[in-house]
């Protein structure tokens, strides 16, 4: 975990609010499927999902 909200609760207001990417597309879902590659940003902040 990256520390970019405090609860998931915040996560969830940020994503209704349109601040979270995926891909550089504005993102809605909660329960989006992430994959590998996939390219998450929030305030600046990108980080890219990796393989296990």
């Amino acid at each position: 975990m990256l520390g970019w909200v405090e609860s998931g609760s915040m996560a969830n207001e940020v994503i209704d609010q349109g601040m979270v990417l995926v891909n550089q597309v504005q993102e809605f879902r909660r329960r989006n499927k992430l994959y590998p590659g996939m390219v998450i940003e929030f305030e600046g902040q990108l980080a890219t999902i990796g393989t296990e």
